[in-house]
């Protein structure tokens, strides 16, 4: 009689319903031994256990060092409790009875199923059925729990493992975030920083001089749940730029839960791919914000310009990134001058004359300076006269025009919208049918995909301002205060210029064109009161 050297495998899945007893590891191990009793000519050598895996994955380290020790001649018989134990992936199962086992010389056992090789039973019609049910089973499971995630997902339900620094699970089921006192005023600072014009590394820098400790740190810390075995920036756990950057990047922090952003593409690969951003689950208002949508808009604004930092200091320049030659549309360069034991600072452009500009006009900072302060300081003026203004108008009525026009933008991208979405259908017939070639295909459908993107956002935008005027949150004292709060200004910042201005224009040494922040809603703000303005007139004639 020949003797085998066995290896129970014993195998529970997080998917598996955990009340079924005869899942469980114990009852599994139970009936092995049970079986093992009534054959003497098997040996238990070893007994491997994966608890937490899914069946259709083969890379499970219990799995493998199973094997290991085949491969070794440790063991040549595997014991399980059915053929769903090995796995309920059909065409790698099958390949492990069919070729892999066989090739070692190892029995295979799965007790519940009859299913034992020394009697040729792996070739039976039965155990191909049952593999093939056992993957269509795991098939079923994966469409069941990627749909009820991504139900919780656009019920502002939080999904994730671990909540960003800054928030805490709570609520039934962990489901919701709670700002984190500590950590959030962390966050405040990193954006405020970066607002004054610091760059990301100078703050994280600062942070680490302070001994403060990194999101990581922090979490290790306090006994926080956090991603094991996950990335960290530095071996020491300390504040990098790329820490503080996924921080000031991170929509979650306006009150936004995004999620979904990554998946599998298939139930049998578990390697993640990125969606695009039109794909991920974006629910507004589903936990308190700890840094305002503006600030936040503004700090991704900052990241898109040119805000180097400067030589040999921490903070950018003034104008770093705003500040435009009108002729041809460059960024303007600082220069230091220096004569007689005294520095003059210009700005200029580079590439004037190689674009057949006019001669690069040289502005002087200090005048640059004092021009821009002026100009803000009569804006500001001119805004609070305006809302005193509109301060006499009744703001259900300013509310219901703005209703009206934000509707109507919301119809416009829906529309337009709709149009895109209707081409990007007929795209595949149309490559089918000969009609595009499989390069316009791929074009037209990276433009589509780009199109629909930003009318989503678009969309998204106009809903938000819709939803303040519905109830009732003053459009006007957004905009109008986000100004007014500079009023007693005596000299402009770094600050002062991000928030206020989008872009400075230099036509030539005496002309220079602000585009000021919240341009759109000044005019629109202005053509109101002045309609409001006319139909009184109107009314007193008329009286």
């Amino acid at each position: 009689m020949e003797l085998y050297k066995a290896i129970k495998y014993i195998r529970l899945s997080y998917t598996d319903d955990k009340t079924v007893e005869s899942d469980s590891v114990a009852n599994q191990r139970r009936l092995i031994d049970d079986f093992v009793e009534k054959h003497p000519e098997i040996e238990v050598v070893a007994e491997k256990i994966d608890d937490g895996y899914s069946g259709v994955l083969f890379d499970c380290p219990a799995f493998q060092e199973m094997m290991d020790m085949i491969k070794q001649g440790e063991a040549n018989c595997v014991i399980v409790k059915d053929l769903s134990r090995l796995g309920r992936e059909y065409i790698e199962t099958g390949r492990y009875m069919r070729r892999v086992f066989p090739a070692y010389g190892v029995r295979f056992i799965a007790i519940n199923d009859n299913v034992d090789t020394v009697n040729d039973a792996a070739d039976d019609l039965t155990v191909s059925v049952k593999n093939i049910m056992n993957e269509a089973y795991c098939r079923d499971i994966s469409v069941k729990t990627r749909s009820a995630l991504e139900a919780k997902r656009r019920s502002g339900d939080f999904v994730g493992a671990f909540p960003v620094y800054g928030y805490f699970k709570t609520g039934e089921k962990h489901k919701s975030l709670e700002v984190d006192p500590y950590a959030a005023d962390l966050v405040r600072d990193i954006f405020r920083k970066r607002l004054d014009g610091f760059s990301a590394l100078h703050i994280a820098e600062e942070l680490n001089r302070l001994g403060v400790l990194s999101p990581l740190a922090y979490k290790r810390n306090n006994g926080l749940p956090h991603a094991k075995g996950g990335y960290t920036d530095r071996k020491d756990c300390k504040w990098s730029a790329t820490t503080v950057i996924r921080i000031l990047q991170d929509e979650t922090y306006t009150g936004t839960l995004v999620q979904g952003r990554q998946a599998t593409p298939h139930f049998k690969l578990k390697e993640l791919e990125n969606k695009p951003s039109s794909e991920w689950v974006r629910v507004a208002g589903a936990h308190e914000a700890i840094i305002s949508k503006h600030d936040f808009d503004l700090v991704q604004r900052i990241r898109r310009i040119d805000t180097r930092t400067s030589p040999k200091e921490d903070k950018v320049y003034l104008f770093s990134g705003i500040l435009i030659f009108g002729c041809c549309g460059g960024r303007m360069t600082r220069k230091i001058n220096r004569y007689k034991d005294k520095e003059y600072v210009y700005y200029f452009c580079p590439s004037g004359k190689k674009n057949g500009c006019a001669s690069g006009a040289m502005v002087k900072e200090s005048d640059l300076i004092q021009c821009v302060q002026d100009s803000l300081k009569g804006h500001i003026d001119n805004i609070a006269s305006l809302d005193t203004m509109l301060s006499s108008i009744s703001q259900e009525r300013i509310n219901r025009e703005l209703a009206r026009e934000y509707a109507g933008q919301i119809g416009s991208c829906e529309k337009q919208l709709a149009q895109i979405e209707k081409y990007k259908a007929k795209l595949y017939e149309n490559l089918v049918s000969g009609i595009l070639t499989k390069e316009e295909f791929l074009s037209y459908k990276r433009k589509y995909n780009a199109d629909i993107e930003g009318l989503q956002a678009a969309i998204e935008s106009w809903n938000e301002k819709l939803t303040d005027v519905l109830e009732n949150r003053s459009e006007r004292n957004r905009w109008i205060n986000h100004f007014m709060k500079f009023s007693e200004m005596e000299e402009i910042d770094r600050r002062a210029v991000m928030q206020l201005i989008r872009s400075i224009r230099i036509i030539s040494k005496e002309e220079l064109q602000i585009e000021f922040n919240y341009q759109d809603e000044y005019q629109k703000a202005v053509r109101f009161a002045e309609q409001m303005e006319q139909a009184k007139r109107e009314e007193r004639r008329a009286g």
